[in-house]
């Protein structure tokens, strides 16, 4: 796409294209190309490749997980129940999707609008998150035509799993709610924008308080099985603490990492405003991250010391603890910290993939290679879980850039810019004493019409 737009092609970001002529949804899928085009810049992108081997590999060992049932492609057992599915796609995809309604909060309660040019692409990745997140349950589970056996038909209220199920589920649809502005944007459909913005606010309080319950309720499950987790990522009376406190700076470096990555392989995509103001955004966002990190940290240190656990320290267990600790959470406090005094960017970047890997890890740990630690033997995933796993989070990528090349996510439908401008140009005589353009009421009389 990049060498196109260097020879000429004209960015899709209007719902109009050059002769003013209205695109078509296909021409808007295709991102103003005609098929052969569009076929060749995908044949042109190396990346392509590599997803494509992986799909090639991973689709029909997937396929075959619901064909031959769990055993075939996992070796999960009652001591090592989580695996990969449930302990990488579950537990460490929802924390870094915290980000929805965080930036959603900021932005529509506290009135940061200065966030709102990542707002969209904060609300997309916990979407996506989410949804994936599902997608992994589902792989553990089987039979996703019985996914609403459990919610609707036979009720468990008193299960921790039942609470994280409707949250996830109800979360997921206030997400979809927020998100499908853009897409109304996208497809022309102005008088949907406008219904999900009376309820933006509705839509924002109910993400807050589904996202930070089941946070915590995913730590709570862990307290189903005392015991089988080792003592230094399990404390009964802070566990959900845990994980709902270091899903907050995982949220907000997910979002700065995402961005970057935006910024770097898609900047054709990306316009001024966003380019502009990434790095004051990814200043803010630091900001925040540092101050959940030292709040993890020490609510971390307030539950060894509650439970009597500094003995666990001086122990193999006990170093690989305090490798997750210094790397996953102070090392990028203090490049964050450092970052943000001195006004790095590539530092402060560098801290927010650091603490993406800590959050990851922190939950790798807890579900998998902590569970049970007391047996003799670790669980090694065998092969066809780790491909399905990849094959699912490669899906999770391709989906994600396919939204972003079309959705006004990292840059504004260009129809809005035209608006605003329009709209100005109507109310200036009023406080000048002057008549409006003739032009400017006709054009401002058609944009009406057409939202």
């Amino acid at each position: 796409m990049k060498n196109m737009i260097k020879h000429g092609l004209a960015v899709v970001d209007s719902p109009y294209d050059e002769s003013g002529k209205k695109r078509t949804v296909v021409q808007k899928l295709l991102l103003g190309l005609s098929p052969s085009q569009y076929l060749l810049q995908a044949f042109r992108n190396p990346f392509n490749w590599i997803l494509a081997a992986i799909f090639a590999i991973g689709i029909p060992i997937l396929l075959g997980r619901f064909v031959f049932g769990l055993a075939w492609a996992t070796s999960g057992s009652n001591d090592y129940p989580w695996g990969l599915f449930l302990g990488f796609g579950l537990f460490a995809m929802v924390p870094l999707s915290s980000s929805g309604f965080q930036l959603g909060t900021a932005c529509e309660i506290f009135g940061r609008h200065d966030l709102e040019p990542i707002e969209r692409l904060a609300l997309l990745n916990g979407l996506l998150g989410y949804f994936f997140a599902v997608v992994y349950l589902l792989a553990d589970l089987g039979q996703p035509w019985r996914l609403p056996y459990p919610m609707v038909v036979s009720f468990g209220p008193a299960a921790v799993l039942f609470l994280v199920a409707w949250h996830v589920a109800t979360y997921l649809s206030v997400q979809v709610a927020e998100v499908s502005t853009a897409f109304f944007e996208w497809i022309g459909f102005p008088a949907g924008k406008r219904g999900v913005r009376r309820i933006t606010l509705g839509l924002t309080v109910s993400g807050i308080i589904l996202s930070t319950l089941h946070q915590g309720a995913l730590g709570a499950l862990f307290t189903y099985a005392p015991g089988k987790v080792h003592p230094l990522w399990y404390s009964s009376s802070f566990q959900w603490l845990h994980f709902f406190v270091s899903s907050l700076p995982g949220g907000l470096c997910m979002v700065i990492t995402v961005s970057t990555i935006a910024y770097k392989f898609m900047g054709w995509r990306t316009d001024r405003r966003f380019k502009e103001a990434l790095d004051r955004c990814t200043v803010t966002l630091a900001k925040g991250a540092c101050m959940g990190i030292a709040t993890y940290i020490t609510i971390k240190l307030i539950g060894i010391a509650h439970d009597n656990k500094w003995s666990y320290l001086d122990s193999g267990w006990g170093q690989w603890f305090m490798l997750e600790i210094i790397v996953g959470f102070m090392l990028p406090l203090v490049l964050m910290t450092y970052g943000v005094h001195t006004r790095k960017m590539g530092v402060i970047r560098l801290g927010a993939f650091a603490t993406v890997f800590g959050v990851v890890l922190n939950r790798v740990n807890t579900a998998i290679i902590t569970f049970n630690w007391k047996l003799p033997e670790r669980e090694i995933p065998p092969w066809r879980e780790v491909v399905i796993s990849l094959t699912i989070f490669a899906i999770y990528i391709v989906v994600y850039r396919f939204i972003l090349y079309r959705l006004p996510i990292l840059y504004k439908w260009r129809q809005q810019e035209e608006e605003v401008t329009v709209t100005e140009a109507v109310t200036a005589p009023a406080a000048g004493h002057r008549e409006a353009s003739p032009v400017a009421v006709a054009s401002y009389s058609k944009m009406t019409k057409l939202d």
